[in-house]
């Protein structure tokens, strides 16, 4: 067992180093574990993560490149789903997902080529390739981000009654356009947006003649903006 003395790692200017490490790593994470590492107590430990290391060094003078394993990290999830009734938004079920398949990747491939990577094949027989959470997220997450309406029951409700009041209410809109516009009560424009809601673009002169609420007007004053 060996054991540097804290001094010597001063005189040494391990932290120093350590620091000019860190600075290559893409991710927060990276920094910090640059930033943790200690000295090795014992040379078979050391031997074994040196031969780790070839083995990756290696990977860039070959034709069996290991695949890429950039990842965002996770952390705050997997804190927050310790957290009783707590729920993740789509963008972190998506990382959960990306985090899967790269991991997935590697493992399979080290499994593949352990001819060339004894040592790091070894390493990862820990880890499972699995597809369960992967896919279990994307029974309910859009390759865009978005929840899908089948996610659940009550939410294929919900929005299959939304989708239906919107309907109605554009049909009414129309409705509304349609008689206003044909008496000449209407600016050339139509109709406007105020406030994510569709308005009718008034002649100022007309807006006793439209019912509806006032939603503002134009800064020249000739258009009012109203809701049917």
């Amino acid at each position: 067992m060996i054991n540097i003395h804290t001094k010597t790692l001063q005189d040494l200017e391990f932290a120093t180093v350590l620091e000019q490490v860190s600075e290559y790593c893409v991710t927060h994470l990276g920094n910090q574990k640059a930033l943790a590492i200690a000295p090795y107590q014992d040379k078979e430990t050391l031997l074994k993560s040196l031969q780790l290391t070839n083995e990756y060094v290696s990977s860039y003078y070959n034709d069996n490149r290991i695949p890429n394993h950039g990842f965002d990290a996770i952390t705050k999830e997997l804190q927050l789903l310790r957290i009783e009734n707590t729920y993740l938004e789509t963008h972190s079920l998506k990382k959960i997902v990306s985090i899967s398949l790269t991991a997935n990747e590697i493992v399979t491939f080290l499994k593949k080529f352990e001819e060339y990577y004894p040592n790091l094949r070894h390493f990862s027989q820990r880890i499972e390739v699995t597809t369960a959470l992967i896919e279990k997220i994307d029974s309910v997450v859009d390759r865009f981000g978005d929840v899908k309406d089948n996610a659940s029951a009550l939410l294929q409700e919900i929005r299959q009654s939304m989708n239906k009041l919107k309907g109605k209410i554009n049909s009414s809109f129309t409705s509304a356009l349609n008689q206003y516009h044909n008496p000449e009560y209407l600016d050339d424009i139509r109709e406007s947006v105020v406030d994510n809601k569709r308005v009718l673009a008034v002649k100022a002169m007309y807006r006793r003649k439209v019912k509806g609420a006032i939603m503002g007007g134009s800064k020249t004053g000739s258009i009012v903006y109203i809701e049917p």
